[in-house]
C-alpha cells in the first residue's frame, strides 16, 4: 500500500474485494458512480464513497454493494427469466421479491449484512421521497410487497422513510393473500421454488402472470434430478441444483467468512453463462416474432403494443434537485447574458402579446339600458329634465376564458447548443409574459437518464433478454417551472438546460402524455399545451430490439387521443423538423432563432380563435423562412 494513498482509496479497495468475496467470484468488477446502484453481468455499480467516511454513508454504500453480491451469490437469471410474468406490474413484483431474497438470505447469516442493507435501503427510498407519499396512488405495489417479504424472512421493520407506503398496501395485500404470504419464507433456499410461490401470490393478487412455463418440462428435469442423485463425481448439476446448495450454505448461522471464497470456482461457470447473451434461450430468432403462449385460445393482449419493460427507474424530478444551488446560478448567469442580445426583439413580441390578453380581459360596459346598474353619471339629465327616465349600465361578459400555458420542450442531445438555449429563454420570457397576464404557465422537459438504455436495459438482460420488451430506457421528466409556481422563484431552474450532460435521448409519446395528464388535472377552464423539438423520437436501446417505428407509432397514438378526444388544445413547434406530420396544429421553422417569434404567434392565434371555431383555424405550414 502506497502511503500517499487516501483513505477513500483503501476503503474503495476493500469494499471491491468484499464484494467478491460474498458473491464468491474473482471475476466481478467493481466501478463507483453517482449513478443507483445496478448489475450488468459482471459488472457492479455502486455509489461513490463521501471524502469524509461518515459512517451513515459508509453503510449506505456498504448496503448497495452487499445487495448486488448477493444478488451475484444466489440469483440465477435462467431460472428468473423462465418464470417471468406477463404483465408489467407483475415483473416489477416479481423482481423486487426476488431481490427481496437475495438480501434475505445474506441478512440471516450475518448480522453486519443486516444493518447494510437496512442502510442502503433508507437512502433509496429517501432519495425517491418515499416519505412524501400520502396515498396508495402514489405508493408503488412491488417496493410495499418487497418490504412485506423482507419482514417475513428477517424480522427487520421497514425502513422509516418507507412504513407508511407499506401500511398502505398491508390491509388489501392482506385480504386478498390471507396467510399464503407468509409460505414465501419456506422457499428461500430454492430459487425456482420460491419463483413458482411468487407467481402464485401476484396471480392472486390478480395480476397478469401468464401461464406456467414449461411444466412437462420440469417434470423431467425433476425426475432426471432424482436418478442421478446416487451419481458421484457428476459434474453435469444443473444451475438451479447449485443455487440451491449455495443459498442452504449462506442461511446456515454457522457460515464463516472463510466459506465465502469456496463458491468462487463452484459458481463461475454457471454465472458466466446466466450474465452471457442467452445461448440456449428460448428466445424467438428475431426480436419483430412476438411471443405466443402455447394455449393458443386464450385471449393474450397484443405483444406489439407499447410498452415499457419496466417504470421501476423512471423519474419525475424538480429541476432544482439535479443541480447544486451554485452550479444552477451560474448557468442562469449564463442564461442571462445570452438573452440581452435577443432582449429587444422576443420583448417586443411579447409585449404584443400582452397587449393583446389584456384588451381581451379589460372591463366593458353597456349603457342606456333598462335595467342593470343605476349609471350616477347620468343622474345629472334627470335632475335637469324629471320627464327623462333613469339610466342603467351592465358590465359585459369577457369571453377571456381562465387559462393554463405547458410548455413541454425535448431535452434531447440534438438540441445541444443554440437550439435548447433559445428554448429556454424564449420560454423565460413567454413565462413572464403570461404571469402579467394572469395566464399559469408550466415548463417542462423531458430526456432519458441514460445513454442507449439504462437500469432498465440491464433489467432486461439480467432477465435473459425476453423478446419485444418495449421501451429500453429509462425516462427523466423535468419540472423547470410549475403551473402556481411564481417565476421568480423558478428563473433559475431554466438554466438547467444548459448543463452539459443533461440533455440525452427523447421518448416523446410518454412525455406529451404525462404534460397532457397534468394539465388534465388543473382546473382552468382552458388548457393549452404547446410542444417544441427538433426530431422523431429516439432511443437506441428500444428501437434495437423492437420495431423500426415503435416510438413513433406510439407518439402518433398518443397525438390522436389528445387532439380527438380531449379538451387540451396541442400545437407544435419543430425545430428543423416537420412536425406537421404528426400534429394538426403545427409549424415548422428552420432557425433556432425564431423560435421565440413563433412561440407568441402561435399562441397569439389560438388566443384569437373563437370557441366554434376550434382546428379549423389551422392548417400546417412553415413559419417564414421555412421553405
Amino acid at each position: 500500500m502506497s502511503e500517499r494513498e487516501s483513505p477513500v482509496e483503501i476503503f474503495k479497495r476493500s469494499t471491491a474485494s468484499t464484494v467478491r468475496a460474498l458473491a464468491g467470484r474473482e471475476d466481478v468488477q467493481v466501478t463507483h458512480s453517482s449513478e443507483p446502484p445496478g448489475l450488468l453481468g459482471t459488472r457492479a455499480r455502486i455509489p461513490v464513497p463521501p471524502r469524509d467516511l461518515n459512517p451513515h454513508d459508509v453503510a449506505t454504500v456498504r448496503g448497495a454493494a452487499d445487495a448486488v453480491a448477493l444478488r451475484l451469490r444466489f440469483h440465477s437469471n435462467a431460472i428468473h427469466a423462465q418464470r417471468m410474468p406477463l404483465g408489467d406490474t407483475a415483473r416489477a413484483a416479481y423482481d423486487a421479491l426476488e431481490q427481496a431474497r437475495c438480501e434475505a438470505l445474506g441478512a440471516r447469516a450475518m448480522p453486519g449484512v443486516a444493518h447494510n442493507l437496512g442502510a442502503a435501503l433508507e437512502e433509496r427510498y429517501r432519495k425517491h421521497g418515499f416519505d412524501k407519499i400520502t396515498d396508495r396512488d402514489g405508493a408503488p405495489l412491488a417496493e410495499a410487497l418487497r418490504l412485506m417479504a423482507r419482514q417475513l424472512m428477517t424480522g427487520e421493520t421497514p425502513p422509516p422513510n418507507a412504513a407508511h407506503v407499506v401500511e398502505l398496501w398491508r390491509g388489501w395485500v392482506e385480504e386478498k393473500l390471507g396467510t399464503d404470504f407468509h409460505g414465501l419464507s419456506g422457499h428461500i433456499t430454492d430459487q425456482d421454488s420460491y419463483a413458482r410461490a411468487v407467481r402464485k401470490l401476484l396471480a392472486e393478487l390478480e395480476m397478469d402472470v401468464g401461464e406456467e412455463p414449461e411444466t412437462e418440462e420440469d417434470e423431467d428435469e425433476e425426475r432426471k434430478s432424482e436418478e442421478n442423485e446416487n451419481e458421484p463425481n457428476d459434474g453435469q448439476t444443473r444451475g438451479e441444483d447449485q443455487t440451491s446448495t449455495e443459498s442452504e450454505s449462506m442461511s446456515s448461522p454457522q457460515m464463516q467468512e472463510s466459506d465465502l471464497g469456496d463458491g468462487a470456482e463452484q459458481g463461475g461457470e454457471d454465472s458466466d453463462a446466466e450474465m452471457g447473451e442467452g445461448e440456449g434461450s428460448e428466445e424467438p430468432a428475431g426480436p419483430g416474432h412476438p411471443w405466443r403462449p402455447e394455449n393458443s385460445r386464450r385471449n393474450e393482449a397484443d405483444p406489439n403494443a407499447y410498452k415499457a419493460f419496466t417504470t421501476q427507474f423512471d423519474e419525475v424530478v424538480d429541476a432544482a434537485d439535479l443541480c447544486d444551488p451554485d452550479e444552477l446560478a451560474r448557468l442562469r448567469m449564463m442564461l442571462d447574458q445570452q438573452l440581452q442580445h435577443l432582449q429587444g426583439v422576443i420583448s417586443k413580441l411579447a409585449n404584443r402579446l400582452q397587449r393583446r390578453l389584456m384588451a381581451k380581459q379589460t372591463r366593458s360596459w353597456e349603457f342606456d339600458l333598462d335595467e342593470g346598474i343605476l349609471d350616477a353619471a347620468r343622474l345629472s339629465r334627470v335632475v335637469v329634465n324629471p320627464v327623462l327616465p333613469l339610466s342603467f349600465k351592465r358590465e359585459k361578459e369577457t369571453d377571456f376564458r381562465d387559462t393554463v400555458v405547458g410548455l413541454l420542450i425535448d431535452n434531447s442531445g440534438s438540441m445541444r447548443g443554440r437550439p435548447i438555449s433559445i428554448a429556454a429563454m424564449s420560454a423565460d420570457i413567454l413565462a413572464r409574459t403570461l404571469e402579467r397576464c394572469a395566464v399559469k404557465t408550466e415548463i417542462l422537459g423531458f430526456t432519458t437518464r441514460a445513454w442507449k438504455g439504462g437500469q432498465a436495459r440491464e433489467a432486461w438482460l439480467s432477465a435473459g433478454k425476453p423478446a419485444n420488451p418495449g421501451r429500453l430506457n429509462d425516462l427523466r421528466h423535468i419540472v423547470y417551472k410549475a403551473a402556481d409556481q411564481p417565476w421568480r422563484r423558478a428563473r433559475k431552474n431554466l438554466g438547467l438546460m444548459l448543463r452539459e450532460g443533461i440533455l440525452k435521448e427523447n421518448i416523446d409519446g410518454e412525455a406529451l402524455m404525462w404534460a397532457h395528464n397534468r394539465l388534465i388535472a388543473r382546473s382552468e377552464q382552458r388548457r393549452i399545451l404547446m410542444v417544441i423539438s427538433d426530431g422523431a423520437p429516439v432511443d437506441d436501446s428500444t428501437l434495437s430490439v423492437n420495431a423500426g417505428n415503435y416510438l413513433e407509432r406510439h407518439l402518433r397514438e398518443v397525438i390522436q387521443y389528445i387532439e380527438g378526444r380531449s379538451p387540451v388544445e396541442l400545437v407544435a413547434i419543430g425545430i428543423g423538423h416537420d412536425v406537421t406530420r404528426y400534429y394538426r396544429r403545427a409549424v415548422t421553422i428552420v432557425d433556432a432563432e425564431q423560435l421565440g417569434g413563433t412561440m407568441m404567434n402561435k399562441l397569439a392565434e389560438l388566443f384569437d380563435e373563437d370557441d366554434g371555431r376550434g382546428a379549423a383555424a389551422w392548417v400546417p405550414r412553415r413559419a417564414a423562412g421555412g421553405r
